[in-house]
């Protein structure tokens, strides 16, 4: 399953993901990887010295993720900063005219 702006795939299905009770605010590309981890903190009791290995995969990927948002925001913003230079108005602002009316 392809995850539109981003380079990772989602590898866990929504229904392995329902199965394994991932919590909805962490299903994204690297819940494939979560998965095992939680059940290694599971079968551990959540020992913190336990699955160092397992969290740190995922905590990558999750590291992974952001640096690629924060990279796409940057490119968006030097663009928006070029189109302003420029005197071109951007086609979508990110904070709607709206929202600045007194």
């Amino acid at each position: 399953m392809e995850v539109e702006g981003s380079s990772k795939k989602m590898i866990a299905t929504q229904a392995e993901m329902v199965e394994a009770k991932v919590p909805i605010p962490y299903r994204d590309q690297c819940a494939h990887l979560l998965i095992p981890l939680n059940k290694c903190r599971q079968a551990e009791l959540y020992l913190p010295w336990k699955c160092e290995t397992e969290r740190h995969i995922y905590e990558k990927c999750e590291y992974e993720l952001v640096m690629e948002r924060m990279i796409k925001m940057q490119k968006i913003r030097e663009q928006q900063e070029a189109n302003s230079k420029s005197g071109k108005k951007s086609p979508i602002p990110l904070i709607p005219n709206t929202a600045n009316a007194s």
